[in-house]
């Protein structure tokens, strides 16, 4: 969503999160708790944890909109019920501790029209699935009712006529006018001429909407089923008249039947039909839709021993970018896997579980984006809630236990283990703020986006007590020792030449810091990659055109590679060409700090090299609740030294996630590593 300059709504209310704390204190008194102890493996005993859910920031984003039926848009008893629900865009930190409600894009002052809108068909399908969760799981009727006006201010969006039916409009003003082109502008433009983000999470919307009405409001529930069968009418004749087909991306293969061609948009509106299809068996139609979007989901997997070790790509336009929001591609096979019992449909959300997400733990977290390295550090909610529904998904769907250990450090984000030290989350006024930067800033604002997003993980660990009690017991920032990231332009001695990108863009990647080393035939250059204490993967990240013929030779100790810098049919990728790591076969030995590099065919372009340690580790909270992820990259199994306070318990899992080895360590010992899994050893005391 872009974030354009805003300005100040004319009368806009203020929320106080302080009189929300006396609400939520309330709440979590009577709320039901859950005993705990023995669910995860090694976890320290608590006795019992309040609820963590608090909705009332949401509430505050939530306005009434009167909307008029006028032709290709309407809803749900319109006629008798004008008015909808829809939650603000943004909130924007003010004095005291206070928010202030405001839209997109910049506010016309004489109009009170905001240069994008008020309100966003994104948002409003993402708060609609909260209220809805926190309906059916804490029976809160209240939260009920403003399912139902979201749902109903939702679908206000959707055209429902001619050739553009079932796809949805994008923004809203306050007074109920349509702005289905936008400034900045979006793509589609308009935002209901083809498909989109916005319909594949009307798409989860209505099907979870489907599935909780079902039985509640059986009239509304078959109203939701025709708005629902219409969105997914607009994919079938825009999107899966192309199912079985492919394209070529950089050399690889990829499915030309995914929503914006996203493996992301495409995952978000699976989630959907999976609940309503397990709720509506017989719609045969949605079934299929959801057995074809899934396929095309899980082609989009990778080899975990290349870049992006076995995470799911997003875009299907790009073989060089990975983000972290709206990574929800393995939580969506895992629960399509069960509903349309294919459990073929697990084998690459595991390898995104077990492959890919220890790698992202033990380097800096849930990154914004790695375009290919992990350039855009800034970490928000919808990126956070993306991991931990995948892994907690993942887990129930696969039987692994162990990946919901994962999922604890995902979430403990929220509470303080983060790069600032600081709880991102309050459960005492419901308030997420809207990011942290990779200096350690917190964005103290507090957006409907990451509202939504802090409460979905909220209601997660509501229900998962265990994995809620660990999450909250890390508050500190952790210990990482993993991948990190040597600019190529820092090589000392060269003969080759730093060239300055600009843009660093390259239409579907990012050249890290801007810059680049530039190698003609001939030239040279050493770089430095400090000193470590075991061996190391490299994996030089350079530009690879179309057909490119360029070669390097790299020394690694005393051994020697060559890389060609050429990659296969650009085809559907928006540039010819892509910068791509590729792994070096010797490993740097442990001692040597450098690595050299000669262009034997230029020019060579080198934007950093990637440095992955064999044993990559994290390490989580102090004294009693001091847990440390240790994942290696080995070729074999290994044995490795650790240290603890007091006695501890390690537990190994293999490449597919299975408890494969159970440790009692004290004070020292080593512990069992499996190569492409994980090891979890936490304090026992």
């Amino acid at each position: 969503m872009t974030k354009a300059g805003r300005s100040s709504a004319r009368g806009a209310t203020l929320f106080d999160p302080r009189k929300a704390v006396l609400r939520h204190l309330i709440i979590a008194l009577i709320a039901a708790s859950f005993l705990l102890g023995g669910v995860l493996t090694g976890a320290p005993a608590q006795a019992r944890t309040t609820t963590l859910t608090n909705t009332a920031h949401l509430d505050f984003l939530l306005d009434r909109v009167t909307v008029p039926e006028i032709a290709r848009h309407t809803t749900y008893r319109l006629d008798t019920e004008p008015d909808v629900t829809m939650p603000w865009t943004y909130a924007d930190a003010r004095a005291g501790g206070t928010f202030e409600r405001v839209g997109g894009g910049k506010l016309n002052e004489a109009t009170g029209y905001w240069g994008q809108g008020a309100f966003n068909a994104d948002d409003i399908s993402r708060a609609a699935v909260v209220y809805l969760r926190h309906w059916r799981q804490f029976g809160d009727r209240t939260s009920r009712a403003k399912a139902y006006g979201l749902l109903r201010g939702l679908v206000y969006l959707q055209t429902t006529t001619g050739p553009d039916r079932g796809n949805v409009v994008l923004w809203i003003q306050g007074d109920g006018t349509l702005n289905p082109s936008p400034e900045p502008k979006e793509l589609p433009d308009p935002s209901d001429s083809g498909p989109s983000y916005w319909t594949a999470r009307t798409i989860w919307a209505l099907g979870e909407g489907y599935a909780a009405f079902a039985d509640a409001d059986p009239a509304f529930a078959d109203f939701l089923q025709d708005r629902l069968q219409l969105a997914v009418g607009a994919v079938q004749r825009q999107v899966l008249t192309r199912y079985g087909q492919h394209r070529i991306s950089d050399g690889r293969r990829v499915p030309a039947w995914l929503i914006v061609n996203g493996a992301d948009a495409t995952a978000e509106a699976t989630l959907g039909l999976s609940a309503y299809v397990q709720a509506a068996p017989d719609d045969r139609q949605a079934r299929r839709a959801l057995r074809q979007l899934l396929e095309g989901v899980a082609e989009m997997g990778t080899d975990r021993s290349a870049w992006p070790y076995g995470a799911i790509l997003p875009w299907a336009e790009s073989r060089s970018l990975w983000h972290a929001w709206a990574s929800q591609m393995s939580g969506a096979l895992a629960r399509g896997a069960v509903v349309l019992d294919q459990p073929r449909l697990l084998r690459p959300a595991i390898a995104d579980a077990v492959g890919f997400d220890p790698t992202l733990i033990t380097s800096s977290g849930p990154d914004n984006a790695w375009l290919p390295t992990p350039i855009d550090q800034i970490q928000i909610a919808y990126g956070v809630d993306s991991r931990v529904q995948s892994l907690l998904a993942v887990a129930a769907a696969s039987g692994r236990p162990g990946l919901r250990e994962l999922a604890a450090m995902q979430a403990s984000w929220f509470f303080g283990a983060n790069r600032a030290g600081e709880p991102m989350y309050d459960p005492a006024t419901g308030v997420t703020f809207d990011g942290l930067q990779e200096n350690g800033t917190i964005n103290r604002n507090s957006g409907a986006e990451s509202a939504i997003h802090g409460l979905l993980t909220m209601l997660a660990l509501d229900a998962h007590p265990a994995v809620s009690a660990r999450a909250q017991s890390w508050t500190q920032t952790p210990e990482r020792a993993g991948l990190t990231t040597v600019e190529a332009e820092t090589a000392s001695p060269t003969t080759g030449a730093v060239i300055t990108r600009k843009p660093a863009w390259t239409g579907e990647s990012e050249y890290s810091g801007g810059e680049s080393l530039r190698l003609d035939q001939g030239e040279e250059a050493r770089i430095d990659l400090g000193a470590s204490a075991q061996r190391r993967v490299l994996e030089p990240v350079s530009w690879r055109p179309e057909d490119g013929s360029a070669v390097s030779r790299w020394s690694v100790g005393e051994r020697t590679d060559r890389l060609r810098h050429g990659i296969g049919r650009s085809g559907l990728s928006v540039v010819p060409g892509a910068l791509l790591p590729q792994r070096l076969e010797p490993t740097l030995p442990a001692g040597e700090e450098a690595v050299r590099v000669r262009a034997i065919r230029g020019p060579v372009d080198l934007d950093a090299v990637i440095v992955r340690p064999l044993i990559s580790r994290a390490a989580f909270g102090t004294g009693a609740s001091r847990t440390q992820l240790l994942t290696s990259i080995a070729g074999g199994p290994m044995a490795y030294a650790v240290s603890v306070d007091g006695s501890a318990v390690a537990h190994s899992y293999e490449r597919t996630g299975r408890l494969v080895r159970r440790d009692q360590l004290s004070g020292s010992g080593l512990v069992w590593l499996a190569p492409g899994g994980f090891t979890v050893v936490s304090s026992a005391n």
